[in-house]
């Protein structure tokens, strides 16, 4: 059976600190590209492959976009999102519903609540009910039907593996990465995910960060809108207060987590990362990402200073921060 990073072949990232003794310590892998594409950092096996989760959905959108999809900036960066259901982001998905003629039920993704507390609480106290509408993935799956629609595919099956725009996902991940996936799986949301080693995720969002917008090449102009587009709307590819947008917004990174601890982060000049968490926790995953930027010379300190106590990194006992989870000294060293 094809597996991802084993136990043995991976390095304590991150540990969780309460009342001065580490109760928790998360292990896994993680690459630095250096814009060129070489290794700058590589801790634990990096060539090992790992179902990149959410974080392949920049790549799937860009697939919609090459298939002929005009889509607006917002758009664009919802379809590539994990978002947390508030009334913009709820409006987008529907928006695009409503341009391929759709209704709510045609969307693959399961019914789900808003992630975002204040939406999830106006629902329930409007007597509203969970909807795929509100999936975190719904981004995705609005624009990959939208994308049918335009190009007269079948809407009823564009999840299935061999269907035209899934079989177009493929390659332009492949294409991107420069590695030939793994292994494929059905994800969370219901449409397929393929493994990749961390390196080749890397190289892939490194090369969607930097594709020139006067390129000759219609993919990667269209590559250069949807990094644009990320870039300057940084409330679409996840929500308020959390993470990726966080990121995004304060440090100019593009950004995606992925479900089971996957990040990857790029830089405009194409100094990129991604990590997995073996124990699928995301809580250390973003500030392991920024660390190990700034051990580069990456991103500076001070950024991640200032950004660091929005990140959700406090140890809470009784109500009262008493530690904090951090990054490894294989990490920061």
């Amino acid at each position: 059976m094809t597996a991802t990073i084993t136990l043995t072949n991976a390095v304590e990232l991150a540990t969780v600190e309460r009342s001065g003794f580490v109760e928790s310590r998360h292990a896994g892998a993680a690459v630095v590209l250096a814009p060129d594409g070489t290794v700058l950092r590589a801790l634990g096996d990096v060539s090992a492959p790992v179902f990149p989760r959410s974080c392949m959905k920049p790549f799937q959108a860009l697939a919609i976009l090459a298939s002929g999809v005009d889509l607006s900036p917002e758009e664009i960066t919802i379809a590539s999102g994990s978002h947390s259901g508030t009334a913009p982001h709820v409006s987008l998905v529907r928006g695009m519903l409503a341009r391929a003629g759709l209704p709510v039920e045609a969307l693959g993704c399961p019914a789900d609540w808003p992630l975002d507390r204040n939406a999830r609480d106006e629902l329930v106290r409007s007597g509203g009910r969970a909807s795929p509408v509100y999936m975190n993935c719904s981004g995705k799956h609005a624009a990959m039907l939208l994308a049918c629609v335009q190009n007269g595919w079948d809407t009823d099956s564009y999840l299935d593996p061999q269907h035209p725009l899934q079989e177009r996902i493929r390659d332009v991940l492949q294409r991107f990465t420069g590695e030939r996936i793994a292994a494929s799986g059905v994800d969370g949301c219901g449409a397929p995910v393929h493994a990749i080693s961390l390196t080749a995720l890397a190289r892939g969002i490194a090369k969607i960060s930097t594709s020139p917008a006067n390129s000759s090449f219609d993919i990667f102009r269209r590559a250069a809108s949807l990094s644009a587009a990320i870039r300057a709307n940084g409330w679409a590819i996840d929500g308020p207060g959390r993470a990726n947008t966080l990121v995004v917004d304060q440090v100019g990174l593009l950004a995606k987590g992925g479900a089971e601890g996957v990040m990857v982060m790029a830089q405009p000049d194409g100094t990129s990362v991604a990590l997995k968490m073996l124990d699928g926790s995301l809580r250390a995953a973003s500030i392991v990402a920024l660390e190990l930027l700034a051990a580069v010379g990456s991103v500076p300190a001070e950024q991640v200073e200032r950004i660091r106590p929005a990140l959700d990194l406090a140890v809470l006992g009784g109500g009262v921060p008493v530690g904090a989870i951090r990054a490894s000294a294989a990490v920061t060293g």
